[in-house]
């Protein structure tokens, strides 16, 4: 059975383009556009008509940077990936590629298969992954050109969190040539974790225990050396780099002046550096220990850098790092020792509509907003243009988007499984309406539609930066 959808009136708004045009949906795929009003868009037919008179229409958004269910620090990521698909489809994100963990000692495949159990038959939308290698041997090395083949193209390493996923500068080095061998694309955490841990103990041994001190000892010039490090060594193998949530306008330069020598290096920032700040952090009551991620939070002087990068395309893309953990109970953890609070921050429900507001502001253009948080993201990751546009051939992954409407963003009324907002509070203006992914409605005017089990593993083609 053939099932039409078209979607009548909108501002069509994709990185290339903005266009007053009605959308023909067959069969979960996008089968064709025309301007609104002429004689071809009126000839479209249809079961399913949604009108978007008055809203703008533009591609699902791609978050190339989630954790569900992630173990760390003794507990778990509290979003499920059932109900973090959920929370990502209310924020107008239609796919997620999240992070598989090879644990010490084991293997890349037994990490993934574990990764996919955990999301298999459960996702509400479309969904990828990463490689997390924290441990290199000749096996994992060869175990690498295998998960290329399979679409698993990008592996993540960490020069931080000694002792749990660090590597050191040869497995970093093996792993990076490995990678321009296959075609796959090196992740890096880039912070000296060695340098931090010393400052950790000195800061506890002196008293200084509360979560502010998590930023002060995670210094941005240790950001700045290490993305500096990470880039020549993937120099020196002659690979391409994706630095994952820049935060420090020092680790911005990094990037910025390795793009002018012409290197193959990327970066992302998140929400979360664009719009809070060490002030966070600082919040009386342990309130601080909400904010805590690494990357941690910097001073508001940081944030033009980062703005100024979306804008000169030496940051490409804004995804969300959501790693939620409840502040009852898992933030917790970290009284009176700030070096135990679960590092992550719930955000992908928000990340859309915080990217909008940012347009609002006069940070991004329209096009830009959704070159950051769709397209780019998706040709980063092997996605475009099944995801990340609304062309003919792509996957119809749709959000009708009301760029008038107005909301303050709250855990009392968010989706994500957390009991705490990072945003709570905060006024934003733009709210997704209508959400189709494949084009089957998964948020149907405000409404959830959609169910666990329709989102699909998505395997993913090398990144496409590099073609």
């Amino acid at each position: 059975m053939s099932s039409r959808t078209v979607i009548r009136g909108g501002l069509v708004i994709t990185a290339a383009d903005e266009i007053h045009a009605d959308v023909l949906i067959e069969d979960g795929r996008i089968a064709a556009l025309a301007a609104s009003g002429t004689p071809a868009a009126e000839a479209f037919t249809a079961e399913r008509t949604i009108d978007a008179t008055g809203k703008y229409v533009i591609p699902g958004g791609v978050d190339g940077h989630t954790h569900m269910e992630m173990p760390f620090g003794g507990t778990y990521a509290s979003d499920t990936f059932e109900t973090g698909t959920r929370a990502a489809a209310w924020g107008g994100t239609t796919t997620i590629v999240d992070f598989a963990i090879q644990a010490k000692g084991g293997t890349l495949r037994e990490g993934l298969d574990a990764w996919h159990a955990k999301a298999e038959g459960n996702c509400a939308v479309d969904y990828g992954f990463h490689m997390i290698v924290s441990d290199v041997t000749e096996e994992t090395l060869k175990e690498m050109d295998l998960l290329v083949e399979e679409g698993v193209t990008s592996f993540k390493q960490f020069m931080a969190y000694p002792g749990v996923f660090y590597s050191d500068d040869g497995q970093i080095l093996r792993a990076m040539q490995r990678a321009a061998g296959n075609g796959g694309l090196i992740m890096m955490h880039a912070e000296n974790g060695i340098a931090i841990d010393v400052l950790v103990e000195q800061a506890l041994a002196r008293g200084e225990t509360d979560p502010r001190h998590h930023g002060e000892v995670r210094k941005a010039l240790l950001e700045a050396e290490a993305t500096h490090r990470a880039i020549r060594l993937a120099q020196v193998a002659g690979a391409p780099l994706y630095v994952v949530h820049v935060s420090a306008r020092e680790a911005v330069a990094e990037l910025t002046r390795a793009r002018d020598e012409g290197l193959p290096v990327f970066g992302e920032t998140c929400p979360q550096y664009l719009f809070l700040s060490t002030d966070n952090l600082a919040e009386p009551d342990f309130e601080g220990a909400k904010y805590v991620c690494s990357t941690p939070l910097r001073p508001r002087g940081h944030q033009a850098a980062l703005w100024r990068g979306l804008r000169t395309d030496d940051l490409q893309v804004v995804s969300t790092d959501h790693c939620p953990f409840c502040f009852s109970g898992q933030k917790e953890l970290g009284r009176g020792d700030f070096s135990k609070i679960p590092n992550g921050l719930p955000g992908v429900e928000n990340r859309m509509d915080l990217l909008h507001q940012a347009v609002v502001d006069g940070h991004l253009s329209r096009r830009r907003w959704i070159e950051i948080a769709c397209a780019a993201p998706a040709r980063m990751f092997g996605l475009y243009p099944k995801k990340g546009t609304l062309a003919p051939g792509a996957d119809a992954d749709v959000v009708v988007y009301d760029p008038h409407a107005e909301q303050v963003i709250s855990a009392r009324t968010h989706h994500m499984n957390v009991d705490y907002s990072a945003y709570e509070g905060r006024r934003v203006t733009g709210r997704v309406e209508t959400v189709l992914s494949r084009g089957e409605p998964v948020i149907t005017g405000r409404e959830y539609t959609g169910r666990p089990g329709h989102g699909v593993y998505t395997p993913r083609s090398t990144c496409q930066y590099l073609d």
